[in-house]
């Protein structure tokens, strides 16, 4: 799909870079925004990395639309002969079922599967982190292996708690910070995604790799955390 260039506002475009939920799509999102930091146009105040497309927020006082355009489409055209960067691996302890994880029985009925087959499918693979949002520091991560694939509630939870790891169709996902949420919780880690205190507020970033590694509930009382 070629690049298509789309208005967000009086001070954004949108550059659209695919029109699915692709790896290799999310990679040149992903290069395309670290490309975007490193020459730092004068005008550009902030970009935001979705599955498939940059959001650049810029001031119309200082750089033009069409010149703005220009130079996006300048650097993505440079972008092949980059070598991409090595992804941080961040492994996540998580103590699935029970009070911390409430729907893994639902999964494991809705797809035919042992409680001890859900954990296993859904701590085996290494995930993509695409994108962060829905609230600060939320990863979604893919992709979530085809047979623990589930429908969201019908009726979202008004309180989930931080850390707890979910499933929505074909993505599974860590809330980090207590919220409203209709993703099926199978699971909880004590890892800290998002400190507003800190210089890094987020933990994870687009482009990180994730792996979830079961834990007893007692190392999740301990305050175990992840490994960096």
């Amino acid at each position: 799909m070629p690049v298509r260039f789309l208005d967000g506002g009086e001070s954004c475009l949108v550059v659209e870079l695919g029109d699915a939920i692709d790896i290799g799509v999310n990679r040149q999102v992903r290069a395309l925004d670290l490309a975007l930091e490193q020459v730092r146009v004068k005008g550009v105040l902030e970009a935001v990395p979705t599955y498939r497309s940059l959001a650049i927020y810029y001031d119309p006082l200082v750089i033009s639309r069409d010149v703005l355009k220009q130079k996006v489409g300048l650097l993505y055209g440079s972008l092949g002969s980059q070598a991409e960067a090595r992804p941080k691996v961040v492994e996540i302890p998580t103590v699935y079922g029970g009070d911390y994880g409430p729907d893994l029985e639902f999964v494991a009925r809705y797809n035919g599967l042992s409680r001890e087959a859900v954990v296993h499918l859904h701590s085996k693979p290494i995930y993509h982190v695409y994108m962060l949002g829905f609230t600060a520091g939320f990863p979604y991560l893919g992709d979530l292996p085809e047979q623990l694939t589930v429908p969201r509630l019908s009726t979202p939870r008004l309180k989930v708690p931080a850390g707890s790891v979910g499933i929505g169709g074909r993505q599974t996902g860590i809330y980090s910070i207590e919220s409203p949420g209709g993703w099926r919780i199978i699971g909880r880690t004590s890892f800290r995604l998002f400190d507003p205190f800190s210089h890094t507020p987020t933990r994870l970033v687009p482009g990180d790799t994730v792996r979830f590694v079961p834990i007893a509930p007692h190392e999740y009382a301990g305050g175990q955390l992840g490994r960096l």
